[in-house]
């Protein structure tokens, strides 16, 4: 029952639930199991994970709206009022089962919920498994800002299974491989050379990308586990994305996070500095291949702009952006100023 990744406080296990979850869970001595989902994963992924746990279908739960825009307090107040209405104590475990909201949001109320719980994150889609799970950080949005508040903790283990991700759609595909194209860039050269390679994103051998992606995000949180550093390299192609993100959000046509953070990407790359030596080509071209392209209209800017303004990396006033190196691993922090974030986003529109 070796895991895949050992970190300081907590395992990551990739493969077959039924490897390593029952030996996991009989070492524990948790009172009670409390399980999140929303609606799409307790319909398409409860039982493959009830199958390879041997956990009672009859555990005390919560079903939430699948969602970006349900990742508020008003939910969080629905799985508060669950917690108590299970009786759960604080020896309990929450199981959260679904992707990166899931993970945000359930790791958010246990962690709070009677000064914390324990609880695990069982990822779901390619976006979770890659990122979202791993590292601690746990938040909700507010008042239309992106993940606004929140705090670090670290799950008692994470258990990635590659075959939750053949109930995906492409789209949720695409937006999860979004991430991986970062965690190449950021650290792992070799996965970045693959992955330029492929020309479709069904029939990929997932536990070959998944154990490379996770192993930087796994290097880089280790290194800095509360984001004093080297950790906010983690937020390439965010500052933008995220901004683009929130924006459309509330619109008719919403982007998916991934897609939002391959615009950011392209789009701080353009901002680079020479030096940093990014492979803008080869960007410019695999997010081209997966990605819709999105016009931005040059009205909605200053929006814009004013949603970077709430960006968690920046300082004393400045917006900032968080570039990689060709060099592995090395982070560059750059103030941003409006017009050359004008400028990136006309670039792009024009691609």
């Amino acid at each position: 029952m070796k895991p895949t990744f050992e970190l300081r406080d907590y395992p990551i296990f990739v493969g077959d639930l039924l490897d390593f979850f029952p030996k996991w869970i009989q070492k524990r001595a948790y009172s009670q199991y409390f399980l999140i989902t929303d609606e799409h994963t307790r319909h398409q992924c409860l039982q493959p994970f009830l199958d390879g746990t041997g956990l009672d279908s009859d555990m005390p739960g919560v079903t939430i709206p699948a969602g970006e825009r349900f990742k508020n307090m008003a939910t969080c107040e629905q799985i508060w009022q669950a917690m108590f209405d299970a009786g759960l104590d604080r020896k309990a475990l929450v199981i959260n089962l679904g992707g990166g909201v899931i993970g945000d949001m359930g790791g958010f109320c246990a962690a709070t919920y009677k000064r914390g719980v324990d609880f695990i994150q069982v990822p779901t889609t390619l976006l979770s498994m890659t990122d979202a799970a791993a590292g601690g950080k746990l938040a909700i949005d507010f008042q239309g800002i992106k993940n606004a508040v929140g705090l670090f903790k670290n799950p008692a283990a994470v258990f990635v299974n590659p075959v939750f991700l053949e109930t995906l759609p492409a789209r949720e595909l695409r937006s999860g491989f979004g991430e991986v194209i970062k965690h190449a860039m950021i650290g792992d050269p070799a996965l970045w050379d693959r992955i330029v390679k492929l020309d479709r994103l069904d029939g990929v051998d997932w536990v070959d990308i998944l154990k490379p992606s996770i192993a930087v995000k796994v290097k880089v949180v280790e290194e800095d586990p509360l984001e004093k550093g080297l950790r906010a390299v983690l937020n390439f192609g965010h500052t933008i994305g995220h901004a683009l993100e929130s924006y459309y959000l509330h619109t008719a046509s919403p982007l998916a996070h991934g897609e939002a953070v391959a615009i950011g990407m392209l789009c701080e790359a353009e901002l680079a500095p020479k030096k940093a030596k990014l492979r803008n080509n080869e960007l410019i071209s695999i997010v081209q291949r997966f990605y819709p392209h999105r016009t931005v209209p040059e009205s909605v800017l200053p929006e814009l702009w004013s949603l970077m303004q709430q960006d968690k990396k920046n300082a004393a006033g400045a917006v900032r952006m968080a570039l990689p190196d060709a060099e592995p691993y090395t982070l560059h922090l750059m103030d941003l100023i409006f017009e050359d974030f004008r400028r990136s986003l006309m670039v792009y529109s024009m691609l």
